[in-house]
């Protein structure tokens, strides 16, 4: 069975001074006074020597690509070192890890997985040493959980390459982003009903012609994650900017689109954990500590009540990631299905968790100074991006239906 090593544990320790040093006393700052996350989280890469880490991992990608192997070393890798910072990042800041998750992992996963090698240096080696920031540009106004099908941003041949219209909202990073993944539906006058055109999966940077980035969204939580809207008027791109340079690249389109939402959801479930761990911490410290009628209201069973059910949400979830790394590490990927489960019900807990922290925190669970409600509302979003629960549900019955009897 999967266990954290000495080393994980090392990992947890050192990010957990970080963040203690680093982000703790620019809380403030990051959630309430607009503070963009960027260079906080350059500051963890350079204390942790990521850049450095970045760029290997980006070496034998590219070497990957060029020669059609797998990248070497990176076949059965444990993921748990990542998985522990994002644990240990989502304790004090949620939004931390989804600003650097869409900019290294969504942005910069899709044009290393389907960019041609020239693609790759030109925009996938900044974005994973942040350099760069990137964006991932999928929904749209009137097609969120209907992203693919209902999509409208539009592409049209040209002499040159494609002209590009329509509206992407709720882009994470999208306000700051310098590199944005685009995907637009291929509108080449045949006819094709809507619902069935081609998806393509072009790279833009800001400033181009025709590109206007809107300002942060005013938001419920994950205030440390900007949140924008793009706009796309008539901008004009080169074959150089869509991804592969083709129009049928392998794992592209709708299929990308599907395989980034694996990852993202399997991913939630690791936020999800740490979100659990931090307010089942807080809340067992101040059950402690608060007294009621002279006891300590952890001596109440309401109170214990709470508390057990907090520590049974933490065991599971944590099971739940841990089976995910002891499959990667084996070489079993997670599926579609199987990833909607975890999402669905980690987020789930972790929305449950942090209510029940606030019960425990009383009046005070309801004031920013002690942390539970900041968590509170970060956590509700795991409910809705990369799919609502709703997506969640159908993704996993649909698995069932069609399994033979």
């Amino acid at each position: 069975m999967y266990e954290w090593s000495e080393e994980h544990q090392a990992i947890a320790q050192v990010v957990r001074r970080f963040v203690d040093t680093e982000i703790r006393p620019r809380l403030d700052a990051l959630e309430h006074e607009g503070e963009p996350p960027y260079e906080v989280l350059r500051r963890m890469y350079g204390a942790f020597g990521l850049v450095e880490a970045a760029r290997a991992s980006f070496a034998r990608q590219l070497e990957a690509r060029r020669t059609g192997r797998a990248p070497e070393g990176e076949r059965g890798s444990d993921g748990g070192a990542t998985i522990i910072s994002t644990i240990e990042l989502c304790r004090v800041s949620p939004g931390l890890v989804t600003s650097l998750g869409v900019s290294t992992g969504l942005a910069a996963g899709t044009i290393n997985k389907l960019g041609t090698p020239a693609q790759m240096e030109r925009w996938g080696l900044d974005l994973l040493t942040l350099d760069k920031i990137g964006a991932w540009a999928l929904t749209e106004p009137d097609s969120g959980s209907d992203a693919l099908g209902g999509m409208r941003t539009s592409a049209v041949r040209d002499a040159d390459g494609y002209v590009l219209n329509g509206q992407k909202t709720w882009i994470t990073n999208g306000p700051y982003a310098d590199t944005i993944v685009l995907y637009a539906k291929l509108d080449d006058g045949s006819g094709t009903e809507p619902r069935q055109r081609k998806v393509l999966t072009f790279v833009l940077d800001r400033g181009m012609e025709g590109l206007s980035q809107s300002r942060p969204l005013r938001k419920m939580g994950q205030h440390a994650s900007p949140t924008g809207e793009l706009f796309l008027a008539d901008v004009r791109v080169g074959r150089d900017r869509l991804l592969g340079e083709s129009e049928e690249p392998v794992g592209g389109g709708r299929q990308s689109a599907r395989d980034n939402f694996v990852t993202e959801r399997a991913g939630i479930a690791a936020m999800s954990l740490g979100i659990i761990e931090e307010c089942l911490r807080l809340s067992v410290d101040y059950a402690r500590e608060r007294r009621l009628w002279g006891t300590p209201i952890a001596d109440f069973q309401l109170i214990q009540l709470k508390l057990a059910a907090m520590e049974v949400a933490r065991v599971n979830v944590r099971n739940l990631v841990f089976t995910h790394l002891e499959r990667s590490a084996n070489g079993a990927p997670t599926s579609f299905a199987e990833a909607s489960a975890m999402k669905l019900y980690a987020a789930q807990a972790a929305c449950e968790v942090a209510d029940h922290a606030i019960q425990v925190f009383g009046g005070n669970g309801y004031i920013a100074e002690y942390r539970v409600e900041q968590l509170s509302r970060d956590a509700r979003v795991l409910r809705i991006y990369a799919g609502t629960d709703e997506m969640q549900v159908l993704a996993i019955a649909k698995d069932l239906l069609s399994r033979p009897q």
